[in-house]
């Protein structure tokens, strides 16, 4: 056990605060800033409640309560892990999510969407029936439509067998094995095909958080990023590689008064040169209006 000038919580949040910002380390995993990341990953590390602090600053703790913290600490410093990786948990929209480095850090903008389940694009959430999640990744948006959509079967895909392995465990802790189905393969390859047959079978609201991140931009990742999987993350030269898949079938598995909810981070300017023509809407989320948008079923491509 390592002997240290450290004796508080303040102590070491004080240290953490000034160990990460001389390291220079990368945000956006839950946190955007050193203090919220040290205060997070000391309070989780001492098993206290993440939202109670300032009664904690002063208590005095004991030496292997010390080490613990300062060798999770060190490695987010050194190693440039992201906090949620150290923790194998992530915060979404007020639900708590496993991951490890099986996925990416769960962060979606879709997810604010959801809280008020894509109204008005979606004139009654009590009344969709199936909603269909590809790139599912832990697993998050598909819970979240969970919730938004009470009455609706959720499909979810991923072509990473180790990201559906976590997205298990996700659906599992919140009790929706009846209502969340996972299925392994290449976007709508592995869907049951009943459900772009059947006409009353289709899906009402398709969602995605697809690989977008173009190739200039992917060679510039901090090294924060390049602990999460490559594959979903990279979208080809433009970042659309994907999101042209995604849009040539939608209309296949979408019912004619569904929609399509795609988010593209960064990358409004390569969609819309790549999809200039279709008629889009961009959602307004906390970033702004250049992050999601959303396609009706009537303006996608025709069936093929």
């Amino acid at each position: 056990m390592t002997t240290t000038p450290f004796s508080t919580v303040r102590d070491l949040l004080r240290y953490a605060v000034t160990r990460f910002t001389k390291a220079q380390l990368a945000f956006g995993h839950g946190s955007d800033n050193a203090y919220d990341e040290a205060a997070y990953l000391v309070l989780r590390t001492l098993d206290l409640p993440l939202d109670t602090l300032e009664p904690f600053l002063d208590a005095r703790l004991l030496p292997d309560e010390i080490d613990a913290v300062l060798k999770v600490i060190e490695r987010r410093a050194t190693e440039r892990v992201p906090a949620a990786y150290l923790t194998h948990e992530a915060w979404m929209h007020g639900h708590r999510f496993y991951v490890d480095e099986r996925v990416i850090v769960p962060r979606s903008f879709i997810g604010e969407l959801l809280d008020d389940g894509l109204q008005p694009y979606v004139a009654d959430p009590e009344q969709v029936g199936a909603v269909l999640e590809l790139c599912t990744g832990s697993g998050c948006l598909a819970i979240l439509a969970a919730s938004a959509f009470p009455n609706a079967e959720i499909d979810a895909v991923d072509l990473s067998e180790k990201a559906l392995e976590v997205a298990a465990i996700n659906v599992r802790d919140y009790g929706l094995e009846d209502r969340v189905t996972l299925h392994h393969g290449d976007l709508y390859a592995p869907l049951p095909m009943f459900r772009s047959t059947d006409p009353g079978a289709r899906y009402d609201v398709i969602l995605t958080n697809p690989p977008y991140v173009n190739s200039a931009s992917m060679a510039a990742l901090p090294p924060e990023y390049r602990h999460e999987p490559e594959m979903a993350l990279a979208g080809g030269a433009d970042g659309m590689d994907i999101v042209r898949r995604i849009i040539s079938e939608a209309r296949n598995w979408l019912h004619d008064d569904g929609a399509l909810v795609v988010e593209i981070g960064n990358e409004r300017a390569n969609v819309e040169a790549a999809f200039g023509g279709l008629e889009m809407t961009w959602l307004p989320t906390s970033a702004g209006e250049d992050s999601v948008f959303l396609i009706q079923a009537w303006d996608l491509p025709a069936k093929v």
